[in-house]
């Protein structure tokens, strides 16, 4: 596993109120852009070294999915620490946005695993700075619409690399993960005539797929998904679905899907490439939602949030183009193209404006 150095970010804001049991860090890796926007990830982590760890980690892809998105934002993140099921409360969600609040606008919150827009509008009662609200409470609604539209335009793209054609129509795609990104996707990929096989973890997940998309082959678990005979894996739920384990045994010539963090370490890069499997970079892809919700910054518009994401292909196209041209994997090629829009543009703050 990569180890994340606190002394990379900009700003670590550890958040606690003991009253409601709010146990929160949130992460600011970079400012370069624009205030940093991310979501909030509510999980019970094994300790607060865990916690951090996760929240240095994915606030460092923020900053470099917000870069490639084109977005004027920085790279953050927070986590709560703890069980949603058992302490999420309203006072809870309020005292974490009066946190959000304090920092006048250089983080700005939004779902992630554990919350939802519900629980966005509650922090918004606190603060400015919350996105990803329901429709209601003049939000974007739910981020997943886009992330998973996103997800489907680069994983056309890698298609058209890979097999010539911009299309999943006659692919076996392994969806891991039918949360509320895979729902989507799986929708998206049916349309597009994919032959979809899948798994999850969940029971009401799974009871959900055979009632509403009967023709989906739903499996046991991961590793039987991994070693079917698939076209493209999907992975869409938590992040290390690639590791030393999954990818020598990985079935799949492409990889495309809507989890943060999908690579255990920088290594697994290198292994996937050894073995001829074309990884598109999961913060390329995934930006969907973060387009999504960065649209209702400025008074949301869905039309011109979806042709935003749609660009999705065009990036990774980019991406996959550069990384040809270099001789490097597209994950390397994806972060040099961020580095550079995060300095280029970055450094046109030094001019003065009065």
């Amino acid at each position: 596993m990569d180890v994340f150095d606190v002394n990379e970010h900009e700003q670590v804001v550890f958040c606690q109120d003991r009253a409601t049991g709010l146990k929160a860090i949130i992460g600011i890796y970079s400012t370069a852009l624009g205030p940093a926007l991310g979501g909030t990830r509510f999980f019970p982590y094994e300790n607060e070294a865990a916690a951090l760890a996760d929240v240095l980690k994915l606030s460092r892809g923020m900053a470099y999915k917000n870069a490639m998105a084109g977005l004027d934002l920085g790279g953050g993140k927070a986590v709560i620490w703890g069980d949603p099921a058992k302490i999420k409360s309203e006072a809870l969600l309020r005292a974490y946005g009066r946190f959000v609040e304090s920092l006048k606008g250089r983080y700005y919150t939004a779902c992630d695993v554990g919350t939802y827009v519900q629980d966005m509008d509650i922090v918004a009662r606190e603060t400015k700075y919350a996105t990803g609200r329901s429709v209601e409470h003049g939000g974007a609604g739910d981020s997943s619409v886009l992330t998973a539209w996103g997800v489907f335009q680069g994983m056309r793209a890698a298609a058209e690399h890979t097999w010539g054609t911009p299309s999943l129509s006659g692919r076996t795609v392994g969806v891991a993960g039918l949360g509320k990104v895979g729902k989507y996707l799986t929708g998206h990929l049916l349309d597009d005539g994919a032959h979809v096989i899948a798994t999850d973890v969940s029971e009401a997940a799974l009871s959900w797929a055979r009632t509403t998309h009967p023709q989906i082959q739903l499996v046991a678990d991961t590793n039987a998904l991994i070693t079917s005979d698939i076209d493209v894996y999907a992975p869409c739920a938590l992040g290390g679905a690639l590791n030393d384990d999954t990818v020598p045994v990985l079935r799949a010539k492409v990889v495309a899907g809507g989890a943060n963090n999908q690579l255990a370490h920088s290594g697994v890069g290198k292994l996937l490439e050894d073995r001829g499997i074309l990884y598109t970079p999961d913060y390329v892809l995934n930006a969907g939602g973060v387009i999504q919700v960065a649209d209702e910054i400025h008074g949301f518009d869905f039309g011109r949030a979806k042709l935003r994401a749609t660009g999705i292909f065009e990036t990774t196209r980019r991406i996959l183009k550069l990384a040809g041209e270099e001789g490097v994997p597209p994950a390397v090629a994806a972060d040099r193209l961020a580095e550079r829009r995060m300095a280029e543009v970055g450094r046109l703050r030094s001019i003065y404006l009065g």
